[in-house]
């Protein structure tokens, strides 16, 4: 077993690998950005070093920056995580060059199933059919409009090196294959490093279903059940349950055998997901995620099997601790993503901020894997994920409603989240009955008066002579190695007001906020502009988009508020803006 094992990557994933790590008596070492100096999973390692840099690309996307942390700490092992450079088989062969484990699948699998056009060839040489679509990389526009006039429209553009619906844009007619093409590439870029796109044809009313397979380096390779993922928005996932619902046995066996038949396929070793299409009682092949799901709890909480730590044990030579015949499922499980984003009126718009608190559910059959404490900021600049709420229950209806309970009990101040939006879904009689698809959560599913926002507000400072001098736990960096010192000292400012001031943005020229309809248009969250889409002159229509903003690697678009002609715009690609700035001005 391995002595010291590296995680590179943050948030709750980092957390859930620090914590199997201490359960097998292995060093952890967490790496950290700028913003991320103190944030809970460099608190919980048992050393931490810094990369430097703010955004993903200064920092977790940093190979050199992490590749020397490894060296001076000495790590034998790295696990991923997912996102950054879970699916990179670059980095995997920087690590594996240096004799040093990656805790993943060997860096020629991930370049066939990482990269989705070979990935769609290798499962068709396997026997397992896709969706109709293309073996190449978009070169241009037209080779879009061609694909939809032959296949029909909607057509979906993807990230050939991405997943998780990040760089994923569906076009409904040949005049948006142009802008969304183009976002489609800067979402790939700025996720995954890289902004290459393939195109398929885009179901109807889909159900996404996913095989949990596992497979270690003496030949065993099995899968662990499925997950229905089909209540989504954007085309990335909000709840995740196991087994899949209206399921018959036969097809879960059949489309089980397809996912282990595409890993022998590219001899993959360790986790991955197989994931699949699946309507009117038809299966098609997706695309194969070579790495840890987000959504791994609810295989093991219906399992009993503990997939981090079988990652570990595969990743350091061990076979599996179980057969095929022996893996079982037990009840139901479901797992509600808590995302900082705002879910009103289905926009699910991104709320970075700082948890001012944070009261989680416990009980019989309830989980919470997270990745913040309160007090920790969400930051713009990374997914915008607070944790995830998983339940179990004997049969669905109970874990429907044990779910429900849960959510009741959660409390998130300081930031809006999707909570809200997750007790609709539960209550939904689509829902209920298992009948609801990809497209369910943003065509059918009434999210009308629903907020994610609370009244939550940051609890009162002491005061009092007794509080003269205060314990303070500082941070101090030696040769960029992280060390946490305990000092009293006199009471200032409290600590999280300081920290609140710190961590404000910097805001925009023109920064006063504006009602709609007046013609200053604001945005309404913190982000980065990345594309300006009207100039001084035009004229713009109200709904028309103005700007675009990226906020924790997703792209909205900001609409003009009443239509006129522009007189001013405040704003150019690249500035950072806070919630109610101006960015246009509209007469």
């Amino acid at each position: 077993m391995f002595g010291k094992l590296l995680i590179a990557n943050r948030g709750e994933i980092a957390v859930r690998v620090i914590r199997a790590c201490r359960e097998l008596d292995i060093a952890s070492v967490a790496v950290y950005s700028e913003l991320d100096r103190d944030a809970m999973h460099v608190r919980l390692a048992d050393e931490a070093f810094a990369l430097g840099g703010q955004t993903a690309a200064e920092s977790y996307l940093n190979t050199e920056a992490i590749l020397d942390v490894i060296a001076r700490c000495g790590a034998d092992a790295v696990h991923p995580g997912y996102g950054f450079y879970s699916e990179n088989a670059d980095f995997a062969r920087a690590i594996t060059e240096r004799g040093v484990t990656f805790v993943g699948p060997p860096p020629e699998a991930i370049e066939v199933m990482g990269d989705k056009i070979s990935a769609r060839l290798a499962a068709e040489r396997s026997g397992v059919a896709g969706v109709p679509g293309t073996t190449e990389v978009i070169a241009s526009t037209d080779e879009v409009a061609a694909f939809g006039d032959e296949h029909g429209y909607p057509v979906a553009i993807k990230a050939a090196y991405g997943g998780g619906g990040r760089g994923m844009k569906v076009v409904g007619s040949a005049d948006e294959i142009e802008a969304a093409l183009a976002s489609a590439q800067r979402e790939a870029e700025a996720f995954f490093g890289r902004g290459e796109c393939y195109m398929e044809r885009y179901l109807t009313w889909p159900r996404h279903i996913e095989m949990q397979i596992i497979a270690d380096h003496h030949g065993n390779a099995v899968w662990l059940g499925e997950r229905d993922c089909s209540a989504q928005r954007r085309h990335q996932k909000l709840v995740e349950e196991s087994p899949a619902p209206l399921l018959d046995d036969a097809v879960r066996k059949a489309m089980g055998d397809a996912a282990v038949a595409v890993a022998r396929g590219c001899s993959y070793t360790n986790a991955g997901t197989v994931e699949f299409l699946y309507q009117d009682g038809e299966f098609f092949y997706l695309e194969m995620n070579t790495r840890l799901q987000v959504e791994h709890p609810v295989t093991e909480m219906v399992t009993g099997i503990d997939l981090v730590r079988e990652q570990i044990r595969v990743a350091a030579g061990e076979p599996l601790s179980f057969t095929q015949s022996e893996v079982t499922s037990v009840g139901h499980a479901i797992e509600a993503r808590i995302n900082a984003e705002d879910p009103a009126g289905g926009r699910f718009l991104p709320s970075p901020g700082s948890l001012t608190s944070l009261v989680v559910p416990d009980g019989f059959g309830v989980r919470w894997d997270g990745g913040y404490e309160a007090g920790d900021t969400v930051s713009q600049y990374y997914d915008n994920l607070i944790g995830k709420l998983v339940v179990w229950g004997s049969d669905r209806p109970t874990a429907i409603g044990r779910m429900q309970r849960a959510l009741s009990e959660l409390s998130v101040g300081g930031v809006a989240t999707t909570a809200a939006a997750h007790a609709r879904i539960m209550a939904s009689e689509d829902f209920q009955a298992g009948i609801h698809s990809t497209k369910w959560v943003e065509e059918r599913l009434d999210l009308s008066g629903v907020t994610g926002k609370t009244d939550a507000e940051p609890p009162a400072a002491p005061d009092g002579d007794d509080m003269a001098r205060v314990r303070r736990d500082v941070v101090v960096e030696v040769d960029g190695k992280r060390f946490s010192v305990s000092a009293w000292v006199p009471e200032t400012a409290p600590a999280a007001k300081a920290a609140n001031t710190a961590a404000r943005p910097r805001r925009a020229s023109g920064g006063a906020s504006a009602g709609a309809g007046t013609g200053q248009v604001t945005v309404p969250m913190q982000g980065t502009i990345v594309k300006i889409l009207v100039e001084v002159g035009q004229e713009v229509t109200g709904g028309e988009g103005v700007v675009v903003l990226e906020a924790m690697k997703m792209e909205n678009s900001i609409n003009a508020d009443r239509s006129g002609t522009v007189t001013e715009v405040k704003v150019e690609p690249g500035d950072t803006v806070g919630a109610g700035d101006v960015v246009v001005v509209i007469s």
